[in-house]
Order: C-alpha cells, then structure tokens, then sequence
C-alpha cells in the first residue's frame, strides 16, 4: 500500500509535464527590483578629482530576464557644490559656468547588464553572495543653467540649459544579503559620456573632455515572483541535451513505474472483490453443527475431538461448545491424561491472516478449558498449525484438533 501511495504521488507531480522536458523562463512581472544609489560625481579631466567631485543620486528599476541578463531604467541628479565652468582650447566646456541651480545636471535613461559571474562559472540555482556585473546604457541629459553671460572670446555667449545625450558604461560589485538575497548592497563605478560639447556646437563629441567619473554605493530590493521566490531562483539555468535526456529517461521510468502499479493495484482490488463475494455468500450460510462421537475408556491411549469455527472468526460458538466440554470431562476424569490443541485455519484469505486465525483458534480452546473447567494450563499444549489442506471442503479445515494422550494402565 506504501508503494501504491508513494507512486499515486509521482502521478500527480507527471500528470502537469508534458512527454518532453522543456525549461520555461520567467514571466515578464517576475523577478523586478529597485535600487536607491548615491555617490560623486567628477570630470574625468581638466580637474581634480576630489575636488571637483559632487554628490550625485539616483534611481533604478529592472528585470532580470535571465541569470546573466538584465535591462532597466535610471534616473540620476548631480547636486552643485562644486564649479565645473573651466575653459578648454578655445570654446566653453560641456559643463558650463557654476549653475544656480542646487541641481546641476540630470540623466535619463535605459541600460543593460551582464552578470559576467553567472556567464563564466554558471549559475547555481541561486545567487552568490559575491557576484560583478558589466554595466552599460544610454539616454537623455539635461544641465540646468541660468541665462549667464561668457566671453571665451570677442562674442559674449548666452549660456542656457543644454540637452543632448549620454552612453555610459561601468560595474556593479554586488554583495548578495541574506539567506533570501531579498537586499544587495553594490559598489557602482562607472563612466558617463556627455555627448554634446558646448552652446555653440551641437556636433557629438565622444572622448575625455566630454566625460564624467561617478563611484557611487547602491542598495536593492528584489520583489518576489508569482510563486514566492526572490529574484533569480526561476531564471533559467545551462541545460545540455544530456541533461534533458536524462531527464526525459527519469520521467519516462517513473511512468512505467506508475503503469505497474496501477495494474498491481487493479488485480488486488479485483481479488478483493471476489473474497468479500464469498465472505458474503458464507455470511448467508445456516450454521452446521458438527457432532463426533467418540468411545471412551481406559484402553484407548489416544482420543481426538474437533472444534470447528465460522469464517475469519476465532470465537467457539455454542454449537461446538459441547465438543470442548467432552474434552473437559474426560481430563478431569483421568487425572494423568494430557491434550495437545492444534488450531487450523482455511486458505481462503491472506496467508497472515490465516496464520494469525490458526493460533488464535487453538489458544481460544485453551482458555475455555483452563478457564470454564479449570483444567491446569500444565496438562495442555495448544499451538497454530496454520492453513489445513486436510479436508476438500473449506469448512472442516478451519479447526482446532484436541488430541488427548492417556497413559494405558
């Protein structure tokens, strides 16, 4: 029965798989977070560094598409504490005069990493405590300005806010917390290239006078997925085919497996049946009542008398208690007489049970004799001889045979 169960199991955990493994990624609203980040920020030349550094924050949303992808959106803002308005060759820098704004420059826009950690060891199933990610995106920038004046040269320029376009491209060191790896902690170094040079020239210029430093620190949260997991643990890993073979032999074994089962259990169900037709049949039946006579004296040195029983039942009826109470006279008319009760049992049925019946069936004509008559349990031997093939009729074999030894005078 055990086994029937442990399979009935395996049933149901096969009946949603499908006749080959497949490995399904996460849904688009799993496996999202959001990071809160902050730092300095610095021109990556013509200054020095510490200096001119100010502090910068921002904001993150993402997805983690895979264990090595993901893609999100940022937001950040400079903050003016320091002036960034130093000339180079002949135009005003990107960074313009000292703003009178408190913020000083904003970028908006989408990147992309890639857990290089997760692609050259793999992933395990979870996230590891120390993991680095490769960081690179692009989007739109804003520096706030106020209509100031400059004369780099004969020409007075009007400074105002400038917009045009960063690329950005840098590392996230991250720290996995906890068990759960709900919360990661991350060191954010990275380079933003500025791509708009100065108010009077609107080319793209992408080299170190239009780029910025920032080292910022980060703290994640990671929403749980539809079932309950933190961010990752659905993400798909490295499968080779042998694995998925492997998988589809376990599976296809674990049918097989199932289909035996059923059929055991089918051909007990049905054996079942049957026994409980005929315990019903015998229910029916009028009670026999089986009487033997035997001769008695003092020249006889063995004796025998059956006590018979109703199926599955080791209880001595009052039919046959007059079959005890003859054995019962005679052993307390012979003093020096002893009785052997061997209890029997048919085969219809399981064989632990008939075993049981037997023993129970001889032990249940001791107790009467011991007991009712008081007859000593010395004088008396009773013991289970199991399933009786003696007789062809199933009745007579469910017995117990009390054998009376009398020494011959």
């Amino acid at each position: 029965m055990k086994k029937f169960l442990l399979l009935a199991v395996a049933a149901m955990s096969l009946s949603a798989a499908s006749a080959q493994v497949t490995v399904e990624g996460s849904k688009f609203t799993d496996n999202l977070s959001v990071t809160l980040k902050g730092g300095i920020v610095s021109p990556f030349q013509h200054y020095a560094f510490w200096k001119a550094a100010r502090p910068v924050g921002g904001i993150e949303l993402r997805k983690q598409v895979t264990s090595v992808l993901g893609l999100g959106v940022e937001g950040e803002w400079s903050f003016n504490t320091s002036s960034w308005d130093k000339p180079y060759g002949e135009h005003t820098s990107i960074w313009g005069p000292h703003s009178k704004t408190i913020v000083d420059h904003q970028l908006v826009g989408a990147f992309g990493t890639i857990n290089l950690t997760n692609w050259l060891l793999g992933y395990l199933g979870v996230p590891r405590t120390l993991d680095i990610e490769a960081v690179a995106g692009a989007g739109w920038w804003h520096a706030y300005k106020t209509g100031e004046i400059v004369t780099p040269g004969d020409v007075p320029i009007e400074v105002a806010d400038k917009n045009s376009w960063y690329t950005k491209a840098g590392l996230n060191l991250n720290w996995n917390v906890g068990e759960s790896r709900a919360f990661t902690v991350s060191l954010k170094p990275a380079v933003v290239w500025y791509l708009g040079r100065g108010a009077t020239q609107h080319t793209t210029v992408f080299n170190a006078n239009t780029a910025a430093v920032e080292i910022e620190a980060g703290i994640t949260y990671h929403f749980k997925n539809h079932n309950g997991q933190h961010y990752m643990t659905l993400c798909p890993m490295r499968y080779t085919q042998s694995d998925l073979d492997a998988l589809n032999a376990q599976i296809n074994d674990l049918r097989g497996q199932l289909r035996n089962a059923q059929d055991d259990a089918d051909a007990a169900n049905a054996r079942a049946n049957r026994l409980q037709q005929e315990l019903d049949e015998c229910n029916k039946r009028e009670p026999k009542v089986v009487t033997q006579t035997n001769v008695i004296d003092n020249s006889i040195e063995n004796l025998e008398t059956n006590v018979y029983f109703e199926i599955g039942k080791s209880v001595v009826s009052a039919a046959q208690m007059p079959n005890v109470e003859r054995v019962a006279i005679f052993l307390k008319n012979h003093p020096e007489a002893t009785c052997i009760i061997k209890g029997y049992a048919s085969k219809d049925g399981p064989e632990d049970l008939n075993i049981r019946l037997a023993n129970a069936r001889a032990k249940s004509v001791y107790d009467l004799l011991t007991g009712k008559y008081k007859i000593k349990g010395s004088r008396i031997r009773s013991e289970g001889n199991g399933i009786s093939e003696m007789f062809s009729e199933p009745e007579w074999n469910r017995v117990s045979i009390c054998t009376i030894q009398n020494k011959v005078k």
